[in-house]
């Protein structure tokens, strides 16, 4: 996934409410307890608009006075321990990603019960199966899932056809894929190497745990060197020296190659599907068919969802599921608040971003499949838009849909998500699988140096 101090908070939080016209009074306002003060992790501008409205909506109805407050990703840990100092911590906090929660629940500040009853009020089969299992620990709902964007395998349906290639659906047939397509003109495949990124985190274990390869096993330990990575390893670096472009590749590069007609496949994240789309401005398609069909290669584009590799137990993918997280001591009425936003308001919420926001609760107990049939009806897009279901077959975006199903990451269903976060975020895997693209470093010897590496951050954290 892509990733002050005391002084700097004011300032963060002043530009927030600015941003989102909110009083800065906080619940110290004339409507005292009734105030629900919601931070949102969903920080781009244009966004932050669109949660306004559909709080001021629902304050309207309900009777109750809410503070949006945006902040990003990164910055939540600080801001939210020097809240939690001067007893001021918000009501509930939206779009927070997995790690984040884990880290929510390891500082103790969550108020698991009240996620488990807006879960057990919606309707826990309501929702989907992984999505729900994810935001658990022992048991424990930590959080109520809203949405998710899913790591993708894009691939050129016209040349797979005209050259006779089944679905890239495992390793054989990607790697098939990839090298039969490559040539001068084309990249079999254009994915994340980057050394420093976290896209080639992401991009890697979507495929590492499509065999099986764990961060930590059951107990804990870390498994970086088991059989299972060393294969994921040799056959991610050797599908970039084989079948694709010399050189770092981050999302950027990876996309506009893609775009130019000048690959055969991409793996990039639902967020792509708007853009893929020709309908925002500043990331536009420019293969030379979309000269005159801006949607050429909406249309000629498959998408996988799930890859199985050969010592996998099951089709796996990464993906990243936010939750609504109510913090201990919320102000009446807060789960109503979520339980309004996973409700009656969700199509609305999802329609914020519906290529980047899949959604988690597929339905209601009469209709089982409201949310996920709506979603595909939302119209998509930023500087034009555009419905779903009008630009991509129903197969496309049904596989997206399901995505969800097949998610997995590194350290959370064994417990270790802080451990995980700090591999990731120090890039180990990143820079092991550059250096073993570009020096011929073999997949054995990655393998054992991405383990060390792990063990040594494990250890410092006290694990």
């Amino acid at each position: 996934m892509r990733n002050v101090r005391a002084g700097i908070i004011a300032a963060v939080a002043a530009s927030a409410l600015l941003l989102t016209g909110c009083s800065p009074d906080g619940g110290d306002d004339a409507t005292g307890d009734e105030t629900i003060t919601v931070w949102t992790l969903e920080d781009v501008a244009e966004r932050v608009e669109a949660q306004q409205a559909i709080l001021d909506e629902y304050a309207a109805d309900a009777g109750v006075e809410i503070e949006l407050v945006a902040l990003a990703t990164d910055q939540l840990a600080t801001v939210l321990a020097s809240s939690a100092a001067a007893g001021e911590l918000p009501d509930v906090i939206g779009a927070v990603p997995l790690n984040s929660l884990y880290q929510l629940q390891t500082d103790g500040v969550l108020d698991e019960s009240a996620a488990a009853q807006i879960v057990d009020s919606l309707g826990a089969d309501t929702f989907a199966e992984r999505p729900l299992a994810l935001t658990q620990s022992d048991g424990d709902q930590l959080g109520v899932p809203s949405d998710a964007w899913a790591q993708l395998l894009f691939y050129r349906a016209d040349l797979f056809e005209a050259a006779g290639l089944e679905a890239p659906t495992d390793y054989d047939s990607i790697m098939t894929a990839a090298t039969t397509l490559q040539s001068p003109e084309l990249a079999g495949i254009v994915a994340a190497t980057a050394p420093a990124d976290s896209f080639t985190q992401q991009t890697f274990e979507h495929f590492a745990l499509a065999n099986g390869c764990e961060l930590v096993d059951d107990d804990a330990e870390i498994v970086l060197d088991s059989p299972e990575c060393v294969e994921a390893i040799d056959f991610y670096t050797s599908l970039i020296r084989d079948g694709s472009v010399a050189g770092n590749q981050d999302a950027d590069t990876t996309r506009a190659e893609y775009f130019s007609g000048g690959a055969g496949m991409i793996v990039w994240s639902s967020f792509l599907l708007d853009e893929l789309a020709g309908l925002r401005a500043d990331a536009l398609p420019t293969c030379p068919e979309c000269q005159a069909d801006a949607t050429f290669l909406a249309e000629n584009t498959g998408i996988v969802s799930a890859v199985e590799g050969p010592s996998g137990s099951e089709p796996a993918s990464f993906g990243e599921v936010v939750s609504w997280a109510v913090l201990d001591g919320a102000s009446d009425g807060t789960n109503e608040l979520v339980e309004y936003l996973m409700g009656d308001g969700y199509l609305e919420w999802l329609a914020i971003a519906p290529e980047g926001k899949v959604p988690t609760r597929l339905g209601t107990a009469d209709e089982a499949t409201a949310y996920a049939d709506g979603w595909k009806e939302l119209e998509a897009g930023v500087d034009t838009k555009a419905l779903l279901s009008s630009v991509y077959p129903a197969e496309v975006l049904q596989s997206v849909v399901e995505a969800p199903e097949s998610f997995n990451r590194w350290g959370l269903p064994q417990g270790q998500g802080a451990l995980a976060g700090a591999v990731a975020g120090q890039f180990v895997m990143p820079g092991v699988l550059s250096e073993t693209i570009n020096s011929g470093v073999s997949a054995e010897d990655a393998a054992n140096q991405a383990a060390e590496e792990a063990n040594v951050i494990k250890e410092d954290l006290g694990l």
